[in-house]
């Protein structure tokens, strides 16, 4: 149980505070008020029910009491709080160069911003609880935590200053990796955000959303620019507005690897005719004659051992050919994955026969309930066959099986920089990077669902989160690398960080003793033990 004192419309009100976990393990804190600062004396007042209740209990009563009234042997005030985690954030945002940027775009609020952004890593809950979170852990002196501050940065920050952040940010990565650029659905109950829509949700969500857009770096995990469109948008739409805002942020010379869902004959055009020098490796959709083609060039001469790519645990036929696109050429890589292509074939060749089955031994079965309504023909007997006892004939439809198995196991990249088959395919798979930084965003970050109810605020939480991701995705990669998975997961490291405390007494600062398994992971960041 602790004492503390938290402002509100002016007053100074005085809670008993306990901490505890509720039924996930989930940390919780409960406040009750027992007083009020007198704003002309500054001395405590308590509500006589919290009187009587610590007379009946034979308890003192926890009180900032006036020195001359007390001797100087008696215990002074004292708190205690979590230090760990937060010192860890701190110096992977300066190692990054995060902490002197934010400090730079956003003088009088980035301590605010970065203590909101480690909240999120930490815990994951929604904001209106970082107020708990920041009373009990060493943070930057801010301009306040509490559900009312934090709603009025979210809507204090600018477009010009995300965007100055954005350059500023992406200037010194772009150069150095490959660009992952990938779309997901962010849902939402607000009917009062204009960019809350109806459209495919990636989730399977019966709910309007918003897409967001997230580009990440290859090889350092960092995500580097995001940006928010309407929800009814599909990913061909927006390439175009993303290069334009990447170009107009100074984000030259960036090499971007996209999927299918961004390739269109205009999409391609319009990156080979980048005058900034764009590079760019993409996956073409065999909706598109282009890839088709390649595949019935390819398909005859593929089989060979020559032609095998190993990567990972999977074995390849690639071929590279120098194709034409327009009037440009481009390097086209085709793929063919055999034990891919006979894994669909047996699921597609399963499922058809279930509903055959499903049909015959029950014969009022709705075919058009059915997803594989186009692979079975119902032909029923003409008028003479009927009144003879025929049924219904039941066929498959080989013509449709086979247009879907035509390009089960193919994959077609192209690009207007990568010659190898390998190494474009090593590209194009390491591109899951912002996979996980949607997932992270998401699960992780709460953004799971936006809790806004307008434009701006929209925008600003999912600017903060980015931040957020900044962080999470620092650490999960010193986590990869250095082993760290094999003994924790990233929440388990926080809250061993966590167990680091600082205690205050009279103005001195006592840092706890470090455990084992603190010094173990400060070392794997390659950082120097906390003071």
């Amino acid at each position: 149980m602790a004492i503390i004192k938290q402002k509100s419309k002016g007053r100074t009100y005085i809670y008993e505070s306990r901490s505890y976990r509720n039924e996930e393990g989930k940390p919780r804190t409960m406040k009750k008020i027992i007083g009020k600062i007198d704003p002309t004396t500054g001395k405590r007042i308590y509500k006589k029910e919290y009187l009587e209740r610590k007379k009946a209990e034979s308890t003192p009563i926890e009180a900032e009491q006036d020195e001359k009234s007390y001797p100087t042997s008696a215990i002074k005030k004292s708190e205690i709080k979590n230090y760990g985690a937060y010192y860890l954030y701190n110096r992977i945002a300066e190692k990054i160069g995060l902490t002197d940027l934010l400090r730079e775009v956003f003088p009088d609020n980035w301590q605010q911003i970065q203590n909101i952004a480690c909240y999120l890593v930490t815990s994951g809950e929604p904001v209106m609880y970082c107020i708990d979170w920041a009373e009990q852990t060493e943070i930057l002196a801010c301009n306040g935590m509490s559900p009312t501050s934090i709603s009025n940065l979210f809507k204090e920050i600018t477009i010009n200053e995300r965007n100055e952040f954005f350059g500023k940010w992406s200037k010194h990565r772009c150069e150095q990796e490959y660009l992952a650029l990938d779309i997901t659905s962010v849902s939402s109950y607000s009917e009062l955000i204009e960019s809350v829509e109806w459209g495919y949700n990636r989730d399977k969500e019966k709910l309007a959303q918003i897409n967001l857009c997230l580009l990440m770096g290859e090889e350092s995990g960092l995500p580097v620019f995001q940006t928010l469109y309407n929800g009814s948008l599909k990913d061909v739409s927006t390439l175009t507005t993303t290069l334009q805002l990447v170009s107009s942020l100074a984000i030259n010379k960036i090499a971007l690897v996209m999927d299918k869902g961004f390739c269109s004959i205009k999409n391609v055009d319009a990156m080979l005719a980048d005058k900034h020098g764009l590079r760019f490796l993409i996956s073409v959709p065999f909706n598109l004659t282009f890839a088709k083609e390649r595949v019935s060039e390819e398909k005859p001469y593929i089989d060979c051992i020559e032609n095998i790519v190993l990567i990972g645990n999977d074995s390849l036929h690639a071929v590279t050919r120098v194709c034409t696109w327009g009037k440009e050429k481009v390097f086209t890589h085709i793929y063919y994955n055999a034990i891919h292509a006979a894994n669909v074939k047996e699921d597609l060749y399963a499922n058809i026969a279930s509903v055959l089955n499903t049909m015959k031994n029950n014969p009022s079965y709705v075919l058009g309930q059915s997803s594989f309504k186009k692979y079975i023909r119902v032909i029923k007997p003409d008028l003479a066959c009927e009144s003879l006892g025929l049924v219904d004939t039941i066929e498959v439809n080989y013509v449709e099986v086979e247009k879907t198995l035509a390009h089960a196991g193919w994959l077609v990249i192209v690009s207007n920089h990568v010659s190898d088959a390998f190494d474009a395919i090593s590209i194009y798979r390491a591109k899951d990077v912002v996979e996980k930084g949607f997932l992270g965003m998401k699960n992780s970050l709460e953004l799971g669902r936006l809790r806004v109810h307008s434009d701006v605020s929209t925008q600003n939480k999912v600017f903060i989160c980015f931040i957020a991701l900044i962080f999470r995705c620092f650490i999960h990669r010193v986590m990869l690398n250095k082993g760290l998975y094999c003994k924790m997961t990233l929440k388990k490291l926080v809250l061993t960080l966590d167990k680091l405390k600082v205690q205050y007494i009279s103005g001195d600062r006592i840092l706890f003793p470090l455990s084992k398994d603190q010094k173990d992971i400060y070392d794997a960041f390659d950082f120097v033990f906390p003071l």
